[in-house]
């Protein structure tokens, strides 16, 4: 096993009757320090530098949540994925993964691990646009950055986007709560695009209340965001 790649006892090509043993040499590596325990059953080779102990990479920590069969299964949104994409500086050591099917939260190592309702199909064309839902979503909750700050932000994404991503956006948008289509609109709208059918979606006579200013969204009203 290469140092630092998570691994567990699916990864041994072995007989399932040789594999308490297998457990149980795993559990006298532990002891000995030849390697380190992740979660239950999961575990990795240290990787030692002239700083210590090189700890595994998120992604691998929780490979198991996002990826089956070699197909997206999860991905992580939330703060970690949000500070990657420029909308908050906060670190954090909880891990948020999006998912089709409610998970309780769990804990790996020293992350936190939650979980969080994607009504959408999950694909690796799909994931960025998803996190970019996701942060309008979550609108009130991340941390270390205003709603308006987030709004800026992901307006700054979205203008980064292609024509057929912004359109594929949308269409993502649909699956998501009323204020996120209402949001999502005003949001393409802004930036100079057409919403792509989104204020078909919504009810003309219902108000959204979010707290996000018109300095950083001058067409909310015509949104009904108040």
């Amino acid at each position: 096993m290469p140092q630092g790649r998570v691994f567990s006892i699916s990864d041994f090509p072995i007989p399932l009757e040789y594999q308490p043993a297998l457990v149980k040499a795993l559990g006298r590596m532990v002891a000995s320090g030849g390697i380190r325990k992740v979660a239950k059953g999961r575990y990795y080779k240290p990787r030692q530098t002239i700083f210590g102990i090189l700890k595994p990479s998120v992604m691998e920590v929780v490979k198991d949540l996002l990826e089956r069969n070699g197909k997206p299964v999860g991905y992580i949104t939330g703060t970690a994925a949000f500070a990657q994409m420029g909308l908050t500086t906060q670190i954090t050591s909880a891990i948020t993964i999006g998912t089709n099917k409610y998970r309780r939260p769990l804990k790996r190592g020293e992350y936190s691990v939650s979980f969080l309702v994607q009504p959408n199909e999950i694909t690796e064309g799909n994931i960025p646009l998803l996190r970019i839902l996701d942060a309008l979503r979550l609108l009130r909750d991340i941390p270390a950055v205003s709603p308006d700050d987030c709004v800026r932000g992901v307006c700054r994404l979205v203008a980064a986007l292609s024509v057929a991503e912004r359109e594929r956006l949308a269409s993502l948008a649909k699956a998501y709560t009323p204020y996120v289509r209402a949001l999502s609109g005003a949001v393409l709208e802004s930036v100079g695009s057409e919403s792509f059918g989104l204020r078909d979606t919504l009810n003309g006579v219902t108000t959204y209340k979010l707290p996000v200013s018109a300095q950083a969204l001058p067409n909310k009203s015509a949104w009904n965001i108040v």
